[in-house]
């Protein structure tokens, strides 16, 4: 199933360009499978390094640490969607670099969302 448009549950409001961790949530309508497919172009082929429900990636000019569990299903009547919670854990990349790598890890993994 395609993923659709993921929705941000925390993001600070103001975090130095330079801050050491900085860390996102949010849910993707897609399973783990279609993500771990999705990963190298997501991330720009970028090295990584995967261990169960969890992708270590070296860009940015640091690491990202991206974590995912299956949640349940959002059912709508005979329709149902499936819900991946993700979070992504910036260590030493810049404010500028994240926005950058979530632009285009958000572009690649939009599925029909909009």
């Amino acid at each position: 199933m395609p993923c659709v448009a993921g929705r941000d549950f925390e993001e600070a409001s103001h975090v130095p360009d330079q801050a050491a961790e900085f860390v996102l949530h949010r849910e993707m309508g897609c399973t783990r499978e279609d993500l771990v497919r999705w990963l190298p172009g997501a991330t720009r082929h970028a090295p990584s390094r995967i261990d169960v429900d969890r992708v270590t990636v070296q860009a940015a000019g640091g690491v990202i640490e991206i974590s995912f569990q299956q949640a349940l299903a959002r059912k709508i009547g005979l329709f149902s969607i499936p819900v991946l919670i993700v979070s992504f854990r910036f260590l030493g990349v810049g404010v500028s670099a994240r926005r950058e790598f979530m632009a285009h890890f958000d572009l690649y993994t939009k599925r029909g969302g909009g």
